[in-house]
């Protein structure tokens, strides 16, 4: 380790010891229905939310607490498998999981790293670093991991508890917990899409972008991307690059989205207050930003533009998808393109069912179609499938009384968007979002207790000050 980097480390623990107020513990230990220590949090994920998360817990003196991550240590969240852009799309000055503690900033380790002037021409975060920073900042924090971890099953536990069945090295064993919070990115509610077109191709001529891809096997093959988002680019620019002999790019619109709204959204009053709205203007806001979809940065444009085997094709939606002689043709209004593989970009849906762990209340989360219905000219049953979270994050019921425990589930991740904003999704919006699911545990797990609370309160008799008594004459 650098000298650098070693006295960052010690800056931080002087700077966390010094904002550590209030520093009381204030949680007992609790036991599961197997007798056993249970824990007070869960969080199940360990990329940039769900250690986030973790820290915020602990800067609150919650402490029992345990993140999974199926991954290795290393490789949570997307940063070393599917998400194929160079650097970060988000401006370097953007924080998140520092939660204003400075010396935990991405820019304090990169200084500390490579040095002020080196930090000063960087343009844009690379990926590869961000992972660095990701798991330096789990290790100085000390957030308690458990990688190789899968959940498998969410059930009641009785008392106030829920048990979480998770997998690790081919065992499966119960684990309980007072709350879990579910960091489990893009697909935590539902699965990432193939067009219904394409749904019949055998693997060997089609993928999702969150699929395991061999670029190499491309070299000199025809490649056809599905979508015109940050993400379809990147893997267009991915294909160009491993030496593909052509990439068609083909977007539904007949224009490509220029706009990034969330670029627009990020500022204090949209991104602390937007949850607090009712759920007219909510459904308003996110039904025009979700529309417009996630655009693309100039860096992303120009990594597929300066090939000139890059082709975008606007206005081309794929109607109808046949395979020929191994390759596949997809049929547009604008013409048929022969292709040999097909990537979709085409991003996520949300489906309960098609995520095992939730298989036993699946049919009870409250969607957005249950709790609002828009004017005509605002129906959208795409956005109606969003889950309806409760204002700590927490699912809410379909039909009441049928499973109330689920309102200790708490979901941080990209199907929260409806309810909270890209609250659970985005680094832009981690300094008010963590504070605000922090916030809503914090409240629960007091509640929860509140009459020992009383019973502590009336039993404290700890005197503050000793005043000399004059001896009593004999």
């Amino acid at each position: 380790m650098s000298s650098a980097l070693a006295a960052l480390e010690a800056q931080v623990r002087d700077d966390l010891a010094k904002t550590s107020h209030p520093n009381a513990p204030w949680l007992e230990p609790v036991s599961g229905p197997d007798g056993k220590p249970a824990l007070d949090v869960l969080i199940i994920g360990a990329g940039q939310s769900g250690i986030t998360t973790a820290f915020g817990l602990m800067r609150s003196q919650v402490t029992n607490i345990l993140v999974l991550d199926k991954e290795e240590e290393g490789r949570e969240g997307p940063w070393l498998s599917y998400a194929r852009m160079h650097t970060l799309r988000s401006p370097k000055h953007f924080t998140g999981p520092d939660l204003d503690i400075p010396s935990l900033t991405y820019q304090s380790w990169h200084e500390a790293r490579f040095g002020k002037e080196h930090w000063q021409n960087l343009t844009l975060i690379p990926r590869v670093l961000w992972v660095e920073y990701l798991l330096w900042f789990r290790r100085t924090v000390g957030v308690n991991v458990r990688n190789g971890c899968e959940l498998l099953e969410i059930a009641p536990a009785g008392n106030g508890m829920l048990a979480a069945i998770v997998e690790s090295g081919g065992a499966a064993e119960t684990l309980y917990a007072r709350k879990i919070v579910l960091a489990t990115g893009q697909e935590a509610m539902g699965n990432w899409t193939i067009p219904e077109p394409l749904r019949h191709l055998p693997d060997t001529l089609v993928a999702r972008t969150s699929d395991p891809i061999d670029f190499e096997a491309m070299r000199g093959k025809n490649v056809a991307v599905i979508g015109a988002g940050a993400t379809a680019f990147d893997n267009a620019a991915t294909a160009l690059e491993a030496g593909a002999a052509e990439v068609h790019l083909l977007c539904r619109r007949a224009e490509i989205q220029l706009v990034q709204p969330y670029i627009w959204l990020t500022f204090s009053g949209f991104l602390r207050h937007f949850s607090d709205l009712d759920d007219i203007k909510r459904w308003r806001f996110m039904s025009a930003i979700m529309d417009l979809r996630e655009g693309f940065p100039q860096a992303t444009w120009d990594r597929c533009a300066r090939f000139a085997n890059f082709h975008l094709h606007e206005g081309s939606p794929v109607e109808a998808a046949k395979e020929i002689g191994g390759a596949v043709e997809l049929q547009t209004p604008r013409g048929n393109i022969l292709t040999d593989f097909v990537i979709c970009g085409t991003g996520t849906h949300i489906d309960f069912t098609e995520r095992r762990e939730l298989k036993n209340f699946a049919d009870n989360i409250a969607t957005w179609a249950d709790r609002y219905q828009p004017p005509a000219d605002e129906q959208s049953p795409r956005l109606g499938r969003y889950p309806y979270l409760a204002d700590d994050y927490a699912l809410m019921e379909r039909t009441p009384g049928q499973t109330p425990w689920i309102s200790s589930i708490h979901l941080f991740a990209f199907a929260s968007t409806m309810s909270f904003g890209p609250s659970g999704s985005s680094i832009n919006a981690m300094t008010t979002a963590i504070p605000k699911l922090v916030h809503g545990l914090t409240r629960a797990l007091f509640r929860a207790d509140l009459d020992r609370h009383w019973a502590s309160f009336k039993a404290y008799d700890v005197p503050q000050a000793v005043i000399p008594r004059p001896k009593a004459p004999e």
